[in-house]
C-alpha cells in the first residue's frame, strides 16, 4: 500500500454521492439492459504537483472525434470488474501500467441516455507513473498529465453552451477544450479536493461542431454526457 494524499482520500469517499447528486446522473427507467462501461480517473503526483491523465480521441473517428476523454470504454466479458476495465482500457489506450496503480474507489454507474450505456468511474492514485503514449494513433491522438493548479485556474474555466441554451462548465488546458462528461466529473472532484478556486466565467463558447459528415445527434447537451461511455 503506498501513501495517498489526504486530498485524494477526501475525493475518493465522497466522489460517488457528489457525483450522484450531479447533473451528471440520468436515472430513467431506460437504463434497464444498458451495456456497462468505465472509465479511469488516475491522479497521480507530477513535475508541477498533482495532475489528472486525459486523452484526446483522433480526428478521425465517425464519433467523438477530437474530444478531450478520460480513458475508458465499454466492459469485456473477461473483465472481472469495472475497475479492471477502467484499467485494461488505459492500458490498450496509452500504455498505462496497472502494476503502478493503486485503485480507491469505483462509483455507483451513471446512465448515458443517447448510448444507453451504463458508466462506472473509478479514481485512482498514479503511485508509480510510466511513461504513456497512443498506442492507436487511428483512435487516441493525444495524451497528457494536465496539472489540477491548471484545471483550477480561473483563467482556464469558461462555459460551453448547449443547443438547448444551457450552459456548462468546461476547461481549456494544454490546448484542449474539456467539455461534457469529462469535464462534469473534473468540475465536481477538483470542489471535493478543494482545489477549485471562485470563478466567474468570461467567455462561452457553443458546443464544438462534429467533423463534416458526421451523426448530428453525437452533439449533446453535456448535462446528458457524451454518447461515448469516455
Amino acid at each position: 500500500m503506498t501513501h495517498v494524499p489526504d486530498w485524494l482520500l477526501a475525493v475518493a469517499a465522497g466522489a460517488d454521492e457528489a457525483l450522484r447528486r450531479s447533473e451528471l446522473s440520468w436515472r430513467e427507467q431506460q437504463a434497464a439492459g444498458a451495456r456497462p462501461a468505465a472509465v479511469l480517473v488516475l491522479f497521480g503526483e507530477g513535475p508541477q504537483g498533482p495532475d489528472v491523465l486525459l486523452i484526446e480521441r483522433s480526428a478521425g473517428l465517425r464519433r467523438h472525434a477530437s474530444q478531450p476523454a478520460f480513458p475508458g470504454g465499454a466492459v469485456d466479458e473477461t473483465d472481472a470488474s469495472r475497475a479492471e476495465t477502467a484499467l485494461r482500457e488505459a492500458t490498450e489506450e496509452v500504455g498505462v501500467d496497472p502494476a503502478g496503480v493503486q485503485v480507491l474507489t469505483t462509483t455507483s454507474p451513471h446512465y448515458l441516455w443517447a448510448s444507453h450505456y451504463l458508466v462506472s468511474i473509478t479514481i485512482a492514485w498514479w503511485h508509480t507513473p510510466c511513461e504513456v503514449a497512443p498506442v492507436d494513433l487511428a483512435e487516441t491522438s493525444f495524451v497528457s498529465r494536465v496539472p489540477l493548479t491548471e484545471l483550477a485556474d480561473p483563467a482556464n474555466r469558461l462555459h460551453v453552451r448547449t443547443p438547448s441554451g444551457r450552459t456548462t462548465p468546461a476547461f481549456r488546458v494544454h490546448g484542449l477544450l474539456v467539455w461534457g462528461f469529462t469535464a462534469g466529473i473534473l468540475d465536481v472532484l477538483l470542489n471535493l479536493g478543494g482545489w477549485e478556486h471562485p470563478w466567474t466565467p468570461a467567455e462561452t463558447v457553443d458546443v464544438p461542431f462534429p467533423p463534416r459528415g458526421a451523426d448530428p445527434a453525437d452533439v449533446l447537451d453535456p448535462v446528458r454526457p457524451e454518447r461515448d461511455p469516455t
